[in-house]
């Protein structure tokens, strides 16, 4: 697999991976991109590149949680 790394487009303290194609599918890109190796299981905008150690990583997640005593509302609300 091959992850087309825009750089260009910052993520985290890298890049954006903005696609992930099969070895035989791959393409010519324009100067601010280009492809890296990467696992079967890396999926575009859920991972960038890190330059410094030319690794793929993962997106950090961030829990989201009601401030205070908040209701939590599932659904459509009427206000």
């Amino acid at each position: 697999m091959k992850a087309l790394i825009s750089k260009i487009e910052p993520r985290e303290t890298g890049w954006r991976i903005a696609q992930v194609e099969l070895d035989d599918k791959i393409f010519p890109v324009a100067d601010d991109m280009f492809w890296a190796d990467c696992a079967d299981h890396i999926v575009a905008d859920q991972h960038w590149y890190d330059p410094v150690d030319n690794t793929i990583k993962d997106v950090p997640t961030v829990a989201i949680t009601p401030a205070g005593n908040q209701p939590v509302s599932n659904g459509a609300q009427t206000l």
